[in-house]
C-alpha cells in the first residue's frame, strides 16, 4: 500500500450515542407511552477532512406496569353496635399509567365473630376523608373506581350493617380487594396492545390486585357533651346585664356498650365573669371547689373539673355551675 493510499484511509476518532426521551419521567418511573430514542454517532477524518455520520434511530415505547395498594385509613378497629357502620380504605395506582379498578367488598373474613352486610362502596367525592352521605359517590355495580393516575390515590367508604344480637367484645373485619381493571396475574404477565397508546401492559410484583382489612369491635362506647346556659338577671328577668347569673349546664351522655374510663369533663370560666363559689354540682349533688376531696374542683383561675372515673354505656350524667356576668 503507498502512501497515498494510506493518506485516504478512514481513521475513526469517536462514537457516540444519543438518547432522548420523549416527555418527561415521573419520580417513580417513566410514564407508559413514553418513546425512549437511541441513535448513535460517530466521528471520523477522511484525509483532511472530519467527517460525522449517525446510525439509524432506536425507538422503545415505554410499556404500561400494572400495581397497586390497598390500605386500611382507621388507626384501629372502629367502634360498632346494631346498625351502619364505616370503614375507610385508600386505593394507591402504583403503576406508571392511568388505570382503573374493580372493587371487591368481603364481609365473610375468616375468624370473624360475626359478618356484617354490605350496603354500599362509595368515593370520598369531596376529599374530606369523611364518609358524607348524599355527597360522596356511591358506586354501581361493577364497582369500579374513576381511571387513577399513577401515584394517584383515592379513598373508598364501605358502608355495611352490623346484625342485632352482637355482644360487647365481638371483633369482625371487611376486606376490600381492588384489582386493575386492564388484568391481573402472575408478575409479568403481559397483556398485549392493552397499555398507554396501544403498548403493552405488564402485570408488576403486586400482581395487579392488592387487599387490605378495616376491623370493628362492639363494646367501643362513644361520648357526647352537650352544653346550655340559662339566665337570671338582677330583676327576674333572663337579660344579659351585670349581675346576671349564669348556669350553665353540661350533659355527657356515654352510647353504645361498655365503658370509658378516666372521663373528666372540663370547663373554664368566661372572661368578663366571675365564677360563683360553691355552685358546682354532679347530678344534683353539690361539690367543693376544693380539690382532692370530691369528684370535683373549680376556681375563677382554673375553671371547673369534674372526675366521673368509669362510665358505663347507657349513662348520662349532668354537671352545673354558675357564674356572674361582671
Amino acid at each position: 500500500m503507498d502512501t497515498q493510499t494510506l493518506t485516504k484511509s478512514l481513521f475513526v476518532t469517536s462514537v457516540v450515542a444519543v438518547f432522548t426521551i420523549s416527555t418527561p419521567a415521573l419520580a417513580d418511573g417513566v410514564s407508559a407511552g413514553t418513546l425512549i430514542e437511541n441513535t448513535a454517532s460517530a466521528t471520523y477524518d477522511d484525509g483532511d477532512t472530519t467527517r460525522t455520520v449517525d446510525s439509524n434511530t432506536v425507538t422503545v415505547r415505554v410499556d404500561e406496569l400494572l400495581d397497586v395498594t390497598t390500605t386500611s385509613l382507621d388507626s384501629g378497629p372502629i367502634g360498632a353496635q346494631p346498625g351502619e357502620v364505616v370503614l375507610t380504605y385508600e386505593i394507591t395506582n402504583k403503576g406508571n399509567g392511568p388505570e382503573a379498578y374493580l372493587l371487591t367488598a368481603n364481609p365473610t373474613v375468616a375468624g370473624n365473630d360475626f359478618d356484617t352486610a354490605i350496603v354500599a362502596v362509595a368515593i370520598d367525592t369531596n376529599g374530606n376523608g369523611t364518609y358524607d352521605p348524599g355527597v360522596d359517590e356511591i358506586l354501581t355495580a361493577p364497582l369500579t373506581t374513576p381511571e387513577l393516575a399513577a401515584e394517584e390515590a383515592i379513598t373508598v367508604f364501605v358502608i355495611a350493617t352490623v346484625p342485632d344480637g352482637v355482644i360487647d367484645g365481638q371483633a369482625s373485619e371487611v376486606e376490600l380487594l381492588a384489582e386493575a381493571v386492564t388484568g391481573t396475574g402472575a408478575p409479568r404477565t403481559t397483556f398485549a396492545g392493552q397499555g398507554v397508546d396501544g403498548g403493552d401492559a405488564i402485570v408488576g410484583s403486586t400482581r395487579a390486585a392488592a387487599s387490605a382489612t378495616g376491623s370493628m369491635i362492639v363494646g367501643i362506647a362513644t361520648v357526647d357533651l352537650d352544653k346550655s346556659v340559662s339566665l337570671l338577671d338582677p330583676f327576674g328577668g333572663t337579660g344579659a346585664v351585670p349581675g346576671t347569673v349564669a348556669t350553665f349546664t353540661i350533659t355527657a351522655t356515654v352510647s353504645g356498650s361498655g365503658s370509658v374510663d378516666n372521663f373528666v369533663v372540663t370547663d373554664s370560666i368566661p372572661a368578663g365573669t366571675t365564677y360563683a363559689a360553691g355552685t358546682l354540682a354532679l347530678d344534683g349533688a353539690g361539690l367543693t371547689d376544693a380539690s382532692g376531696d370530691d369528684a370535683g374542683e373549680a376556681s375563677d383561675a382554673d375553671g371547673i373539673s369534674v372526675d366521673l372515673g368509669t362510665v358505663a354505656a347507657g349513662s348520662v350524667h349532668e354537671i352545673t355551675f354558675d357564674v356572674t356576668i361582671d
